[in-house]
């Protein structure tokens, strides 16, 4: 049975969720406060984590950074909590670490859905080989990005955004395609979000940028350094 850590401060959603993920066969646990999650987080490790933004002591956004930090739990999956709903939310959301974003209020069935498509995903990744193109190494794994040699800091949206692109070198991938493998199927396809990404992508990789091509009317593909 997949355990599930919900860290939300309203009492009434708390139990609702908590409900309705057991319901639908999760061993799911609540939290009111970031101390008394933190604390859980010391013995036994969840599946995934629902997380909250608002909280007492300290924000989402704090523990979701605290989280992504930590070798042990850096590829937790969590989904973000919040009655926030406007795009540079979801973004910064995003770019700090989290798997999706749903905003309140919400149903419970969407939630579950969501809940089950994140675990998917994320048990479907395979940790890939290193990646040399050109003056650009790539190492999943390590989470390691160097262009001639110099490391490169990418955001963790950045860095899957690269590496699916990696994964598919040569070939011209579909805007929904990269949604899809990046931000997941529930992520609208109406804002701006990987034109964005793709170009501070293409800034911070300096000349190795110039490998990233835009395929109009498709969307985007990775190729260069001989290729």
């Amino acid at each position: 049975m997949e355990r599930i850590y919900l860290l939300e401060d309203d009492d009434s959603i708390r139990k609702l969720v908590i409900y309705a993920l057991g319901s639908q066969g999760y061993e799911a646990k609540g939290f009111e406060r970031p101390s008394d999650f933190w604390k859980a987080m010391e013995g036994q490790r969840p599946a995934l984590v629902l997380l909250d933004i608002m909280l007492p002591e300290e924000d989402g956004l704090s523990v979701l950074q605290k989280l992504r930090s930590s070798a042990a739990t850096r590829k937790l999956p969590v989904i973000m909590l919040t009655a926030k709903n406007t795009e540079y939310d979801r973004v910064v959301g995003l770019d700090s670490g989290a798997d999706d974003f749903i905003s309140k209020p919400f149903g419970m069935m969407e939630l579950v859905a969501r809940v089950r498509a994140v675990l998917r995903r994320t048990g479907e990744k395979q940790e890939s080989e290193d990646y040399q193109l050109g003056d650009l190494f790539v190492s999943p794994r390590r989470h390691i990005v160097r262009v001639a040699g110099q490391e490169v800091l990418l955001t963790n949206k950045e860095f899957e955004l690269l590496c699916l692109l990696l994964e598919h070198q040569g070939m011209a991938m579909t805007r929904d395609a990269i949604m899809d493998g990046v931000w997941g199927q529930e992520f609208s396809r109406e804002n701006r979000t990987l034109d964005v990404h793709v170009r501070t992508l293409r800034t911070k990789l300096g000349r190795a940028g110039s490998y990233i091509e835009t395929v109009r009317g498709v969307g985007y593909k990775i190729s260069g350094g001989g290729l």
